[in-house]
């Protein structure tokens, strides 16, 4: 006869995990035995050479062997296997308790959908002596949760915590890619996007007990793949606010020239005007990216349905965003006949260049645009037919 499923897997990945895997395995067996939870271990093993896939086997854990190489690969393994309807993750390094397990399991029967673990003492935890590194402590961890709450609203003070619960039938809506350590923030960020209940335990945090080798973190690198996934994740602040601020300082610049304004002796005129045409036509590119990733991310589910998208694609569509191109292309084309009219009228000789470069450098500018908006408009309509 089948075993009934368990109500709980808790998941570790493992990779030469020999020093510390019996630990966390007998506190995850000891605490649900305790609180009468139905669980079961599994080990994601990512290409251990020590001994930990047969510690794992006697102890009664479940050893599921998983290829690809990368934190992320191997939950992702881990978590296929689980037979659970709740799923609990955390490091086989014994610097998380697994003794903290009841915790976890009793928000997730509350109805939270995803249960995060808080080592930072804003969320209620404790970090032990040793337990973390100066700069994860005090600069990355603390940055990186403040983005997740600004960026993505995010309710989680520790964003890089490692040990946390969540349903299965969630992680399998979020359909998460990340194979390396970004997985752990890919898994908030999307779960915040998508809405889900989110709930924060506070834990402490231990000095990781290996001996034979040195954490799989890497402080720069690490940073910085978490950084990059941030950003790919928020087409806002990678191109929109970015863009929007240089199409204002440039339109702003370009006022001030137009004017021929003298500010503190210093006059703006016609350079002026070409660095702030060059700031808008950048900063309208720019947009335009954010356009398209969010049109695409939409489309590939990486990211949720945005109202305010389906608000734009119902006032703008393929004829009026080409019909606004075509009129910034036309008007740019007669300032730039304006300028060739001039130099004919001089018999092609020399031109004023300040008088010459007021007409020149917006028509340009909005040639430029127009061709930009057309070429655009057929690009995200050909996106967004993948949509419906």
């Amino acid at each position: 006869m089948t075993p009934p499923d368990p109500e709980v897997s808790v998941v570790m990945p493992c990779l030469n995990e020999a020093d510390t895997l019996e630990s966390c395995i007998l506190k995850a067996q000891s605490a649900a035995a305790a609180q009468d939870i139905a669980a079961e271990i599994v080990v994601a093993d990512n290409g251990s050479r020590d001994d930990s896939r047969e510690i794992a086997r006697r102890l009664g854990a479940r050893v599921v062997d998983v290829e690809q190489r990368g934190y992320g690969a191997a939950l992702m393994g881990g978590i296929a296997a689980a037979r659970g309807r709740f799923i609990v993750m955390g490091d086989a390094d014994d610097s998380y308790d697994f003794g903290e397990l009841p915790k976890f399991v009793a928000k997730l029967r509350e109805g939270f959908d995803l249960v995060q673990g808080s080592r930072l003492p804003r969320g209620g935890g404790a970090v032990l002596p040793g337990a973390m590194p100066f700069l994860h402590r005090w600069w990355g961890n603390p940055m990186f949760s403040w983005m997740a709450r600004r960026w993505f609203g995010a309710p989680v003070s520790d964003v890089y915590c490692g040990l946390r619960g969540f349903r299965k039938d969630l992680y399998e809506r979020l359909n998460l890619r990340c194979i390396g350590m970004e997985f752990a923030t890919e898994m908030i960020i999307k779960a915040s996007l998508f809405e889900a209940r989110i709930a924060e335990v506070a834990i402490t945090l231990h000095r990781d007990g290996r001996r034979s080798h040195t954490s799989h973190l890497r402080t720069f690198r690490d940073g910085w793949r978490t950084l990059r996934f941030f950003l790919m994740y928020s087409p806002r602040w990678l191109f929109l606010v970015p863009g929007a601020a240089f199409i204002a300082l440039g339109l702003v610049g370009g006022a001030i020239a137009w004017a021929g304004a003298t500010i503190n002796g210093v006059t703006f005129s016609a350079h002026t005007m070409l660095f702030s045409a060059l700031a808008i036509l950048v900063g309208y590119q720019t947009i335009l990216f954010a356009l398209f990733t969010k049109v695409f991310a939409v489309t590939e589910g990486l990211l949720p349905e945005d109202p305010r998208l389906t608000r734009f694609f119902r006032v703008i569509d393929l004829e009026k965003g080409v019909i606004g191109g075509a009129l910034a292309l036309i008007a740019g084309l007669i300032l730039l006949g304006i300028a060739v009219n001039r130099w004919r009228l001089t018999g092609f000789g020399d031109l004023d260049y300040g008088e010459t470069m007021r007409v020149v450098i917006p028509g340009a500018t909005l040639t430029a645009l127009g061709v930009q908006t057309i070429l655009s408009s057929f690009f995200v309509s050909i996106l967004g037919t993948l949509r419906k």
